[in-house]
Formats: structure tokens, sequence, C-alpha cells
């Protein structure tokens, strides 16, 4: 049996389960000044603490939907390790994502994943549908839930 036929049977068995939750990060005024300035998005909810805490219904800034977004890569990196025989793993896309609620500044973030579904692409790559809740400590509520996909590719 080859590595990814072995890899599949394995997460076969794990479909509709829980397969991780990652470590909690902080999400603060400086990574979101950072995003800003990265992706050109400065819209003042974002940067503008005082402001934001005058005019909008959060208290304060709040993080871009794309920067938690993104975080989901440091999420997965938390969760799941190389597969015996895996040379690498691929962003595959989103099948369906939406923001719920807004992360505000200085909040603590964690990723949650239940695998969706599981099947074999080709010989060599290996295709996981998790379904990613990006949880916000405190808050019932999640700031993201996706259908996250991730492509394994095996040597063999």
């Amino acid at each position: 049996m080859s590595s990814l036929q072995t890899a599949l049977s394995n997460a076969e068995q794990n479909i509709g389960k829980e397969v991780g939750v990652s470590n909690w990060i902080t999400v603060d005024q400086p990574m979101i000044d950072q995003f800003a300035e990265t992706t050109q998005d400065t819209q003042w909810i974002h940067i503008d603490p005082e402001r934001a805490a005058s005019e909008t219904p959060f208290g304060g800034t709040i993080a871009h939907g794309f920067l938690t977004l993104s975080l989901a890569s440091r999420f997965a990196y938390d969760c799941f390790a190389m597969l015996p025989g895996q040379v690498m793993g691929i962003n595959y896309g989103m099948n369906k994502m939406r923001f719920l609620m807004p992360v505000r500044a200085g909040s603590r973030l964690r990723g949650r994943f239940t695998l969706k579904e599981v099947k074999a692409r080709s010989a060599t790559d290996l295709l996981r549908t998790n379904i990613l809740t990006i949880e916000i400590e405190g808050e019932e509520t999640p700031a993201v839930v996706a259908e996250w996909l991730g492509l394994a590719v095996f040597k063999d």
C-alpha cells in the first residue's frame, strides 16, 4: 500500500470528527497595523484606535477579515504534521467562507478543524476538506467559518 493510500485509509476514519485545535494567538494593534501597511488597506476602523473607540460599536479597532483568515496557515501548523511519505502541503482554496464576528484588537484566536471530506486526486495528491472555525476567546460566535481545502502531495 502506498503512503497516499495509507493516509487516505486513516483519514477516512476521521471524517466528521474534530482533527485539531490550535494554540491561541493574540491579534494586537501592531499586527493589525503591519497587515494594513502590507495590504495597503488602511481603513480607519483598523488603524485609528481613538476614532474607532468613539465612532464604532466595537469599542476600538478591529482586525481586517483577511488578516483573521490569513492566520489559518498558522493554525494548521499547530495542528497538522507532515504525513509519512508526504513531501509538501498546499493551500488549495476555499469552498465556502464567512466572516461572522469582528475581531477586536487584543483578542485571542485559535483554529478548530473538523475533517469533512478526503479523496485521492491522483496517485500522489490527497485532497482534504476541513471545516475551519476561527474562535475568539470568550465569544460564542466564531470570527470565521470556512471550508478549507488542502492538498497533501506524496512522493510515491
